[in-house]
């Protein structure tokens, strides 16, 4: 299409521009169509409180390019930001956003944000679950637990950021139901937890080597999938457990994430975490028969279970991060406790 501008009238009210060597002409129906006196804004817009208007002379040959008369110029003449700022609001100049994390990093606040009450009661419910499954019998577990390795490999990719990554969750997942399957053949034997664990990261690495991403990003996706299915298959250590620890330890977890979530200074809400944890414990061993050696099972599921929340805290979490990672890592990290302990006071 030829740049020459449209011989007749200007749409926006100004003169016809003539080409070098040529003699410009009157319209004698511009005037009658659009009246010399058009209407222009007199306010402040967005565009002209943060853009330069356009003012240097145009030429025959860049009037295909102007702009209208009265708007704004093109984004990239807009005003850098001052040096001295650390970070800016995202425009369309190209400014980077920052993250909620790194603004509150340069304020000098936490990136830490708690779960909070209600994620709290959905883990308490799942330990709830988990313990009377587990006085029921060893299939009985297989329903709340496969529950939970699935919630823990879906919320440790999302609070790594990413997401969707439903082939990393899914590979998670089935690494988990691996686990399970080869305990139950196994006469639930913790060996199949290590095999399972030990092919699915073989399994990460492989399918990792064949993406045709950048280096960094395939590691940073080889670290997440090994450590979302490393979870998963862990959270299996319920079901080598002996059935009486599963109990005492799923019921201490539930009562040491509740309390954690009471309106407390931190220190003071992991002293009375632990102190729950562990009197749970007591109150869960006398009634399975473990008696009061339930008071350090329940005290080391309750520690790890904190540490899980802590893990689900970080780096400005979502809600969904909260609804997931927030709820299945206090279980899943406690397993391995659930697991050694129970062994070891039985």
């Amino acid at each position: 299409m030829s740049n020459q501008p449209h011989e007749g009238y200007d749409p926006y009210g100004q003169q016809p521009q003539a080409w070098p060597g040529q003699q410009p002409y009157d319209d004698p129906y511009a005037a009658q169509q659009y009246p010399q006196h058009t209407q222009q804004w007199q306010g402040q817009t967005w565009e002209t409180q943060t853009h330069q208007p356009v003012s240097a002379p145009v030429t025959g040959a860049d009037t295909a390019y102007l702009t209208p008369q009265g708007y704004a110029a093109p984004a990239a003449d807009a005003p850098a930001a001052a040096p001295d700022s650390d970070y800016g609001p995202a425009t369309v100049g190209g400014n980077q956003r920052v993250t909620d994390a790194q603004r509150a990093r340069a304020e000098g606040r936490s990136p830490i944000i708690e779960p909070g009450m209600q994620p709290a009661a959905l883990t308490a419910l799942l330990g709830l679950l988990l313990a009377g499954a587990a006085a029921v019998g060893t299939y009985a577990l297989l329903v709340p637990l496969v529950a939970l390795q699935a919630v823990t490999a879906a919320g440790w990719f999302r609070l790594n950021g990413m997401w969707p990554a439903r082939q990393g969750i899914a590979l998670g997942f089935a690494g988990a139901l691996a686990a399970d399957a080869a305990l139950l053949v196994s006469d639930r034997s913790p060996s199949a937890i290590l095999g399972t664990l030990g092919v699915w990261v073989l399994l990460s690495l492989v399918l990792q080597l064949r993406s045709h991403a950048d280096p960094d990003e395939r590691m940073y996706g080889l670290m997440a999938t090994v450590a979302a299915a490393a979870l998963a298959i862990i959270a299996g250590g319920y079901l080598a457990a002996d059935a009486d620890a599963v109990t005492v330890g799923a019921i201490a977890v539930a009562v040491a994430v509740l309390a954690r979530a009471l309106p407390l200074p931190t220190p003071a809400s992991v002293v009375v975490a632990l102190l729950a944890a562990a009197g749970a414990g007591v109150a869960a061993g006398a009634l399975t028969g473990l008696g009061t050696p339930g008071a350090l099972l329940g005290a080391g599921a309750g520690a790890c279970a904190l540490i899980g929340h802590r893990v689900a805290s970080y780096d400005y979490p979502s809600r969904f991060v909260h609804f997931t990672a927030g709820v299945a890592l206090p279980l899943s990290a406690a397993a391995p406790a659930v697991y050694v302990l129970g062994r070891a006071l039985a």
